[in-house]
């Protein structure tokens, strides 16, 4: 499918929103933090690029199931470090995971191993993302917009489980479908982030 002027500009869009979060939105957080949101967010804006200068073809490649894990994991890495009391645990897990969905995808595995394995890493680590801004929203502990971190991570993890099972061979829309909502779905996505980290 042919990339249009709109989607490059979504896409330039949402590049330069997540080189922002990159160079000022993570100031005063903690080393972890720090780390992992930069990590998710420096690989946002990769891909957005790569997307921007190759089209929609550029998805076509195996990596991209493992590029599109480490956006989720990295960033509900960063907010349960910094918000959560089981931090250790889930930086484990996300070794774990990521490493799972790595070796799933490089070697030839019998089954419905490597999509069940995408499914449960990715239904985490959006899940993470999308409730636990909105739990200390409620709970008051944080800014009431902090919550649009979470309909950030529901954004992030459609996004992820859209190109996840695309590339399972399972789509669950059609592949023109998803080229045609991704940029968008991006950019919404970005918004949420930067807007969230910034108001709450």
């Amino acid at each position: 499918m042919k990339m249009t002027s709109l989607d490059r500009t979504l896409l330039l869009v949402t590049g330069i929103l997540a080189a922002y979060q990159v160079a000022v939105g993570i100031d005063g957080f903690g080393a972890l933090p720090i780390i992992a949101y930069t990590i998710g967010f420096g690989v946002l804006l990769v891909a957005g690029l790569l997307l921007i200068i190759l089209g929609f073809d550029v998805l076509d490649s195996p990596v991209v199931v493992i590029v599109s894990t480490i956006i989720p994991l990295s960033l509900s890495l960063g907010l349960v470090w910094q918000h959560a009391s089981f931090g250790t645990w889930y930086l484990v897990f996300a070794i774990i995971g990521f490493f799972a969905i790595v070796i799933t995808r490089s070697f030839p595995m019998p089954g419905k191993l490597p999509t069940i394995t995408i499914a449960i890493v990715h239904g985490i680590a959006g899940l993470t993302i999308f409730l636990l801004p909105i739990i200390l929203s409620v709970q008051g502990k944080t800014q009431p917009l902090f919550s649009l971190v979470g309909i950030g991570g529901a954004l992030i993890g459609i996004g992820g489980l859209l190109l996840s099972f695309l590339k399972a061979g399972r789509p669950i829309l059609s592949r023109e479908t998803i080229f045609k909502i991704l940029p968008i779905l991006l950019l919404l996505m970005t918004i949420c982030f930067v807007a969230g980290f910034k108001f709450g």
